[in-house]
Order: structure tokens, then sequence, then C-alpha cells
């Protein structure tokens, strides 16, 4: 099915199952303990093997020598597998750095070694016993050191490093009110709960790996491309995945060397990178150091927009993209935009929940409050008065839907906002100074190809495939009220499969286009389907309804279970987008409203309040999608606070590399969250007219809580996690 044109009414548009908050079909199997997670797959590896890795204790540099005697002999262990005995190895396409290094060590905990032992403890004791000696190369693992020097990196998803509109220089100079300002944001990591884990087994020339991976079509192409054997011959299998947030976009060590150990073993074998070496093994959000400078008339209007941003990576690795917020959330004739990308020689940096906007807003909309501060103006009015319903680079291209300013209004309604006391470090709660924050939320609307096959069972359920993964987000249960709708069947008669490459190419998970894409692939099969039914019945498919598991024409009805026979009926189908994301731009939008208290004495900061409100396209699930934006919110708050991998700057590599130095929010950090859905449809999105909204939730949030605590103590920290010594020797005298 394709979709170039604006979708009309169709089948989703009834709103009998899509639309309506249900609970997770997948909940009760996860709940007991039943939800097969890649490590836990006994069922099909019921003799497995354990593997543990290895990871380089240098940054850069070489092995020059790795001692095994001590490990071989080691009891239980049944192969050792290293560079050496790996046979020739490629590198996946959206592999930055090898998955197995040596001899060339190109970041700290790179994998240099698999010991495979009956027993996980086996594994990990003969581990401790290898032995390797490096020789040591200098690196560069300084973000400000490199800045200066970073030069514009070239694009390989073929958008623009550098974007100009106007004349900035000489609107900014000539600016009657004026802001100059950087902030920095540090590196982080995904910190899911699953680690990244596999289990594989080899069938003579065919591999299956069992992983944790929210992209399986790419995984699947990725591993055929680093072992060197024919795609055919790989199966990834993810059904469940326990977090991702874009940590599992990609195979990763996990799953190349369970590969490479089942292969030697001659048996399964399983491995989950220990989580002291997930964050320097796998990728993570790079750090940024972003200046902007913003230009505005005494009335408010800004004449002059600029935001330029630094993050580093390895070599051949890509950049932080957090300008691409600025290029279209306000209105500004003179414009400019750049990002740079400075080599470093930490771990790789890649995609984290919201790549850009969640690091641009943090930066954005500060600087956004701290002008409206100068011009005496109310946060929101200021962001309403530079609103725009067309891409302010390109004014032919509107917005399929903007509603920005209507979710600041109805955020303030309901907020409060009115109550904010606009000068700082007014208002006290006992001990605790308490201000008011707000900002936008903003996060592009990708679309992706994504196709399924549906198969109606001869006692009138449905059946759904596709390689879609579900990591957490609800995927079961929206596909399946998407099928159930289209078909005209209850929830109950739908069985939903999913994360195996063997199933039809979905659009997986990521970037926030999963749920609305692979949907709209589950809706073209199912109207495949439709119309296969009624050419097999003699109907006018358009003039075939579909309701109560019995399809009618006319005054004739007949139940699905019969039209299916004895040999079943099946569709395979996908969507595929045409170009109406070049015509509009599409984009979910919403406004964030934080209250904190911050103690007068100790400078410790307590998020009290919480709002989001989303303009996300129709909502398929209200209470899946809910708790994606108080998920995305927690996160922010983490942002905005207290998350940072500390970087080792003599030897290259985060020091607080697990969940105990890594500081994560917790229950008790979080008080009651608030959101709020606007009622809308966006026919230009995908025939479901649905958006994203996982993403949306964190962009703009950790801004909130800064200004929030600004608003409450009159102190502006740039320096993301605002952190109470940061704040400690600002802090107005304790009175």
């Amino acid at each position: 099915m394709k979709f170039d044109s604006p979708a009309t009414n169709n089948p989703i548009d009834q709103l009998k199952i899509v639309g309506k908050p249900t609970p997770r079909i997948d909940g009760p199997l996860k709940t007991t303990g039943l939800a097969p997670y890649a490590y836990e797959r006994h069922d099909v590896a019921p003799n497995a093997a354990y593997g543990y890795v290895v990871g380089a204790g240098i940054a850069k540099g070489r092995i020059a020598s790795m001692d095994l005697r001590a490990a071989r002999a080691a009891p239980g262990v049944l192969a050792i597998i290293n560079a050496r005995n790996a046979g020739k190895l490629g590198k996946g396409k959206f592999n930055t750095a090898k998955l197995l290094g040596g001899p060339v060590i190109e970041h700290y905990h790179q994998a240099l070694a698999l010991v495979v032992a009956e027993t996980f403890e086996q594994a990990r004791a003969a581990a401790a016993l290898v032995k390797i000696e490096y020789t040591t190369s200098s690196g560069e693992f300084d973000l400000a050191v490199a800045k200066d020097s970073a030069p514009m990196p070239g694009s390989s998803d073929g958008s623009p490093r550098e974007k100009t509109r106007g004349d900035f220089a000489k609107a900014f100079t000539e600016a009657p009110v004026q802001l100059d300002v950087t902030f920095t944001t540090p590196d982080q990591t995904h910190a899911m709960m699953e680690p990244h884990a596999t289990t594989a087994a080899w069938e003579g020339r065919k591999l299956t790996v069992w992983t944790a991976n929210q992209m399986i079509d790419w995984s699947a192409s990725d591993l055929a491309k680093t072992l060197g054997i024919p795609k055919s011959d790989v199966r990834v299998v993810s059904p469940f995945v326990g977090g991702g947030f874009g940590g599992k976009l990609w195979i990763r060590a996990d799953a190349l060397l369970a590969a490479l150990g089942a292969r030697v073993a001659g048996r399964p074998v399983k491995v989950a990178l220990q989580r002291s070496l997930i964050a320097n093994n796998t990728v993570h959000r790079p750090a940024t150091i972003q200046r902007i400078r913003l230009g505005a008339t005494r009335d408010g209007k800004l004449s002059a927009i600029s935001h330029l941003s630094w993050s580093g990576n390895l070599p051949g690795g890509s950049t932080e993209p957090a300008v691409d917020q600025t290029r279209l959330l306000y209105a500004a004739p003179n414009r400019e935009t750049h990002v740079r990308l400075a080599v470093l020689d930490l771990p790789e940096g890649n995609a984290l929940r919201a790549p850009g906007e969640a690091s641009g807003m943090m930066a954005l909309e500060s600087a956004m409050d701290e002008i409206a501060e100068r011009l005496d103006m109310d946060p929101i009015e200021l962001r309403a008065l530079n609103d725009t319903q067309v891409d302010p680079e390109n004014p032919k291209r509107p917005f399929s839907q903007r509603r920005l300013i209507e979710c600041m209004r109805a955020g303030a309604q309901h907020f409060g906002w009115n109550k904010r006391n606009a000068r700082p470090a007014q208002v006290r709660d006992g001990r605790w100074m308490v201000g008011m924050g707000m900002a936008a939320a903003y996060r592009g609307n990708p679309v992706m190809n994504s196709g399924a096959r549906v198969r109606l069972n001869k006692n009138g359920s449905l059946t759904v495939e596709t390689d879609m993964t579900d990591i957490g987000t609800g995927s079961y249960t929206i596909i399946a009220q998407t099928a159930a709708e289209t078909m005209g069947l209850t929830l109950d008669k739908v069985f939903v499969r999913l994360g195996d490459s063997n199933y039809p190419v979905s659009a997986g998970s990521g970037g926030q286009w999963g749920a609305n894409s692979s949907t709209a692939g589950v809706y073209a099969a199912c109207m495949k389907l439709r119309g296969d039914i009624a050419k097999k019945l003699g109907f006018d498919v358009a003039d075939a309804t579909f309701a109560d598991g019995m399809v009618r024409s006319g005054d004739r009805a007949v139940a699905l279970a019969e039209v299916a026979g004895s040999e079943d009926m099946s569709a395979e189908d996908k969507i595929e987008f045409g170009d109406l994301k070049k015509k509009y731009v599409q984009s979910t939008f919403g406004a964030h409203f934080v209250e904190v208290g911050v103690d007068a004495a100790t400078a410790e900061i307590r998020v009290r309040r919480m709002l989001a409100v989303c303009a996300a396209g129709r909502i398929l699930n209200p209470m899946a999608a809910r708790s994606q934006v108080i998920g995305a919110m927690t996160m922010g708050v983490g942002a905005a606070l207290i998350e940072e991998l500390a970087v080792d700057k003599r030897h290259g590599f985060f020091v607080n590399h697990d969940l105990a130095g890594y500081e994560v929010p917790v229950h008790a950090d979080i008080p009651h969250q608030e959101v709020i859905f606007l009622d809308e449809t966006d026919p230009i999105s995908s025939p479901m007219k649905a958006k994203g909204v996982g993403e949306l939730g964190l962009c703009g949030i950790a801004a909130a809580v800064a200004n929030a605590v600004y608003n409450a103590t009159g102190v502006r920290v740039r320096d993301y996690p605002i952190t109470l010594d940061k704040l400690l020797h600002q802090m107005p005298p304790v009175t």
C-alpha cells in the first residue's frame, strides 16, 4: 500500500478499539515471569554454555600479549575466542568500532575475548585469569579541548550539517536585546533494566540468535556482514526486549561473541554483557557544548537565531544533532545552525532516546527562558509571539499540524501558571524555595516503510506476524488493536507475533517512528486481506463492512470463520511512504510544566509537580502513551539533575560505569505526573493519522526543570546536570 496522499475516512476512524485505553496484552506474561527474554531461552537452548566477555583495560593502543594458559586450564572452560582465532570478521554498517578488538584497541572495554564454560561462574572465574599486556597510545578524551579543531562532519543521513538564512551576524549585532550563552550537556548512558544479552545456536550453516534488539532487519544484515555469511543464513529473534532507548538498535558485542562462541564450542552459548561493561562497550549519548545566540526587538520578536553545537566521537562516528529542533521551532528571518564533530577516543557515541532534540532542547529552551526575562515577558507569550506555521527556513513548506501554543495555553491553565511569581527567589514554603518553569516540547515525526503478514484462521481468529519489536512500549497491544479494528474482530480474537526475522520487515522500534509506522503496515496487510475476502465472496470491497466477526455486503452476511475455511487465508503487504514528508514538516509538539523546591540551606532540589501536554496525532492507546510520556519525563528529570557519565580524561573511560555509580531517578525522586493529550488527527502522517509520542516526553523536560530551579533560586546553571555543588555557592543568603 502506497501512502502518497493524505488519509481519508478509513476503518481505523471507527475507534471502537483503536484509541481506547487498553491494558497491555503482554502484561500477564511479564508479571508472571513467562515472557521469554534473550538470556532466558532455555526452551530453545536447554544445553547452553555460558560466555563471559573480557574488555580492554586501556582506551587506545595495542595488545602486546595475551596469555590464555591459565584460563584454558580452568575448570569447565570449553573455548576462548579472540581476534586471533575468530576468523576473518567484517564490520557492520551501524558499528563505528569493531565489536571484537585486537590487536588494535579502539576504546576502553572494547571486547577482546570471550571465555566459554559450562557455567556462568566458571566462565567468570576463568576470564579473571586472562592476562593481557598492552602498548598504550595517547588519545584525546576531552571535548572542551578538542572542540576548537573540530571540523563540520560529513552527512551520513542526507541532513545538512550547516544551514543559514538571511544575515545572522548583522541582525544579531543590530538587535536591541541580545543573548549569548553556552550550555554543556554530559555523556549519558541508557541504563536499561535488561542488559545486552544473546543466546546463539548453529544448525549447520544456519545461525539463530535470540537477542535483545530493537531493529531486527538491520541487525540480521549487520550480523551476516560481520560474520561474512549470507543474510539468509541468519535468523534474529527478539520477541521481548527489556528496554532499549536506542542502545539496542544494532548488534553489539554480545550477539557477535555468542555466535562465535557457539560455533567454536559446538553448542548454544549465551552471553550477557556484564553491567560494568555496558557504558563503555556499547553506545552512549555524546556530551555537547552548545552556544546559543538570540537577538530580539524590544517587543519580543526574534530577529536572529544561532545555535552551534560540538560533540565528539570515534573516527567515522556520527554527531549528536542537537540543533535540529532550532531549525524548525521558532520564527526569525536571520538564522544559522551548525554542528561540529571532534574526534575523541572515548567509546562510541550514538542514539539515546530522542537523539538531538533531547540535548538540544536542554539548551534552547533554557535560553528562551533567559531572553524572556531580559524582555520582561512571560515565557509562554514570547514563544507565542515567535510561533510559525511554516518551516522558517523554507516558508513554502507548511507543518502538517502544529499546535504548540495550544499545548502551552492548556498546560498553563491546568498547572496554575498564573500563580507563578516572575521574579526569582520570591516564593518560600518553609525551608524550601519554590519555583515554576516551563519549556516547549518538540520532536520530529519520522516514518519508515513497514510490513506485516496476517492470517485469518479457520476458527475466525486472526494472527499477525511482523518483525516489529516491543521494547516495553506496548507494540503487541497497539498492533492487536489495529488488526481488530480493521477486521471487525474483538481484541481477544487477535494473536500477535513479533520480533523474528522470518516475519515481514517492519519499521522496528526507534526514533519515535515505531508505533505509527508498524501499525500502518499492519493496517495495509489487513486491508489487503479484506480485499481478498471480498473477492472470494463476490462482494464489492468498497461496499463490504467488517464488524462483529462478520463481513457484510447488501443483504448477505458471512462469518469470517466460514470465509477462512479449512485452509485459512493469509495476506501480506507493507506501507510505503511517499514524499508527503518533503511537502510538509511532520512533527510532534508539547509543553512541559514543572514545580520544584530547593532547600535554602543545602541547595538540594526536589521536583514537586510535573505536567506534559502533547499534540501527537491520534493516540492509539492512551494508557500506553501516558506510560511512555511519564517514563520520558522521568528520564528528563535524570538528565536535568543527576545523570552524567564521568570521564577519566587521563585514561579515556567512563568511571561510573554501573548502576551503583551512574545515578538515575528512583520512585522517591518523582512526584505526581500528569499528561494531557490534545484531541487531534494528522491525515498527512499515515493511514492511522497518528504520530510517535514516546520521545516527545523527553524533549524539553530537562529545561523546564532548569527554568524552575532558576525561578526558585535566581541561580542559572548552564552546565547540566544541575547538582547542588553548582548551586550552593550562588544561593541567596539563608534567612
